[in-house]
């Protein structure tokens, strides 16, 4: 009987390690990504984990033909590292034999050997599996693992515990008819719209906490800042004074994040030529003052009092940039009719709430405030806004048996990382979408 003692041997050498060979031979593995032939010789381009990496093909070294590679087939090469000062890594793998574990059925339908796949959104998506085979598409999602990275790191030096609460609920956090109502052992259930509930009961837990984790919101909008299913990233802190502790420790997050992906993603940030943006300061200004100096520096006409339409949320940001140098901004204090039932209403004006949105590059990315942490004024307000209580019975027991002051925030993953690389529509950094038209792949 073979036992496992826990040691983990390669036997093939990893691309990063492969200076330290220079003048060996060594094994290495991949995907063949691109066979470029020259006269007398060939570029063949390895795809491994993290990088391509070239490889010089040639007859008096190699002890295969160059016929044997096919593009998409992944291998083992047997390979001399050899030093090139033209080469932007230093050095250039020289083939000496090939293994062929797997060659493609089929030739791919979508050419992803370029530096961009050439090809609609529609096929971008409908052939994911393949497409995100390119260098550029896969580095979006690299970025992306560095977003959630820097936030772990941050929050977990922070005092935060990581939470994982259930996406079968028995009532919709936020309520409303984008709620995905499904079958569950006879009794009807919902999706989670957010973990805002459970959240909110471990901080009388843990005190602060977070999670990143996919949230489902059954909104019939096609647009391109619109997902059905996304991926949040919420945190809930205890014991706070005002809600802008929240916005302070976003600002501090933010800040952390861009210093982690700049210290551990230098590859995929050149690739994709980002600029990332200058964490210092974040301005925040009242909802209402923010409508009213959009309306005026652009000569619009205010038509909703309530809420920002997404042209408005543009022209702030780009007069905010114009006037402080931020990318980012706070709108605070959003009318209490376009906020949860949770959320607190300000002590000088009950028509608004301790509540804000951040908005980057023309974007609203996070929502966040402070809570209700009161049972008789959390019951007040529900029973004012015509809520069954019945069905918060699991949520009101924090409240009944004793809450600190708390607040918190959640941030779209998704609308985050297509702002900070530069795209136009969230899709692109979805890895499968899922919207009003799309369950495949």
């Amino acid at each position: 009987m073979k036992t496992m003692n826990g040691e983990i041997t390669k036997q093939t050498v990893a691309p990063e390690c492969l200076q330290e060979h220079m003048g060996e031979s060594v094994r290495i593995h991949g995907s063949i990504y691109k066979i470029r032939k020259m006269r007398g010789f060939a570029f063949v381009l390895l795809r491994t984990a993290r990088q391509v990496v070239q490889c010089i093909y040639s007859e008096e070294k190699a002890s295969f033909s160059l016929e044997e590679l096919v593009e998409e087939s992944c291998v083992i090469f047997t390979a001399e590292v050899v030093a090139e000062e033209r080469s932007r890594t230093g050095y250039e793998l020289h083939l000496l034999a090939v293994e062929v574990l797997s060659t493609p059925h089929e030739a791919s339908p979508i050419v992803i050997n370029n530096k961009l796949v050439d090809t609609s959104l529609e096929n971008l998506l409908n052939y994911r599996p393949v497409t995100l085979r390119n260098e550029k598409e896969r580095a979006i999602f690299k970025i992306q693992e560095g977003i959630t990275f820097g936030i772990r790191k941050f929050l977990q030096e922070n005092g935060f515990t990581e939470i994982h609460s259930p996406k079968i609920v028995y009532s919709g956090a936020e309520g409303g008819a984008n709620i995905f109502r499904i079958g569950y052992f006879g009794r009807e259930a919902y999706l989670a719209q957010s973990p805002q509930f459970y959240k909110q009961m471990m901080v009388g837990v843990y005190e602060r906490v977070f999670e990143i984790a996919p949230v489902f919101r059954a909104e019939k909008h096609d647009t391109s800042r619109h997902l059905n299913e996304y991926t949040s990233v919420d945190f809930e802190m205890g014991y706070i004074e005002s809600f802008e502790e929240i916005m302070q420790t976003e600002t501090a997050m933010l800040r952390a994040v861009m210093a982690y992906l700049e210290e551990k993603y230098t590859h995929e940030l050149e690739l994709l030529a980002v600029k990332l943006p200058e964490v210092t300061e974040i301005p925040a200004i009242r909802f209402h003052e923010a409508k009213e100096l959009v309306a005026k520096e652009y000569h619009r006409e205010i038509k909703d009092y309530e809420d920002f339409e997404p042209e408005e949320e543009k022209l702030l940001c780009e007069l905010i940039q114009k006037k402080t140098g931020s990318e980012f901004v706070f709108v605070t204090h959003y009318p209490s009719k376009k906020r949860p039932f949770y959320a607190m209403e300000s002590a000088e004006n009950n028509e608004v709430t301790e509540s804000f949105d951040l908005l980057f590059r023309g974007l609203e990315i996070t929502t966040g405030g402070q809570r209700i942490h009161s049972y008789e004024e959390q019951v007040a307000k529900m029973e004012r806004l015509g809520m069954n209580l019945s069905l918060f019975e699991s949520y009101l027991m924090m409240h009944k048996y004793g809450m600190p002051p708390h607040g918190g925030l959640g941030l779209g993953l998704e609308r985050f990382t297509s702002k900070l690389l530069g795209q136009e529509n969230v899709r692109r950094a979805t890895l499968f979408p899922r919207d009003t038209g799309r369950l495949e792949p």
